[in-house]
């Protein structure tokens, strides 16, 4: 068993079975994604658009392909005929977007929200009063081709627990009053998106559903 395959087989073992592996494949060639195939791993993430498309079409279809980086809208239509999740949604612009390429393709496609909740000012995201402004514009109602379905949001780059914790926490509460406001009645809006390589142990005691993992399984990024 190669490398990639131990270290697959090891995370499916430990993490917990509510949550989801995002196995972040990017920048990886296609034989390190089947090793982590091979080992019954179904979901993988990605982040730039044309590199994504291009691994669709040769590995097999029923890898479910996350897009996991910051999208422009001008490449939403390379990935909407396939892609499974977009993890980082962050303006009404883009949802109107997703939503344009999703009807192309006569599909609806799952959406989270990113929320900005590390101290770094570099991250893309959200605040809650934007995040409320979006599914209270008028217009929201008319997107019949994309589903809101959870929250994503990345942590400060730092070592310090308290501050991962409590920006965790932040998130989590964000989710649990977006679903009391607006999602009530909509059973898939359940999944919170968030956790990586360094702090996903953390991330799944705050209430992660869903954790980003690149270079504990596939080793350090190629550039």
């Amino acid at each position: 068993m190669g490398t990639i395959a131990k270290n697959m087989r090891h995370f499916i073992d430990l993490i917990p079975n509510h949550v989801k592996i995002v196995a972040v494949s990017k920048t990886k060639p296609n034989e390190d994604i089947l090793e982590a195939y091979n080992q019954g791993q179904r979901i993988f993430g990605e982040n730039k658009a044309q590199d994504l498309a291009a691994k669709a079409e040769v590995l097999p279809s029923d890898i479910q392909w996350h897009f996991i980086g910051h999208l422009q809208t001008n490449k939403v239509k390379y990935i909407a005929p396939f892609v499974t999740l977009l993890h980082a949604v962050d303006s009404f612009k883009l949802l109107a977007e997703i939503n344009k390429q999703a009807k192309k393709n006569d599909r609806i496609i799952s959406c989270l929200l990113q929320f900005h909740i590390a101290s770094e000012e570099t991250k893309f995201g959200l605040d809650m009063t934007e995040a409320i402004a979006i599914l209270e514009d008028v217009r929201f109602k008319d997107l019949k081709n994309i589903e809101i379905i959870g929250v994503m949001g990345m942590a400060t780059y730092i070592d310090d627990e308290l501050v991962i914790r409590k920006e965790f926490g932040h998130l989590a509460s964000n989710f649990k009053e977006l679903k009391a406001s607006f999602f009530k009645e909509q059973d898939s809006f359940r999944e919170i998106s968030m956790g990586m390589s360094g702090d996903y142990q953390l991330a799944i005691e705050e209430g992660s559903t869903m954790v980003r993992v690149g270079s504990s399984i596939f080793g350090a990024r190629n550039y």
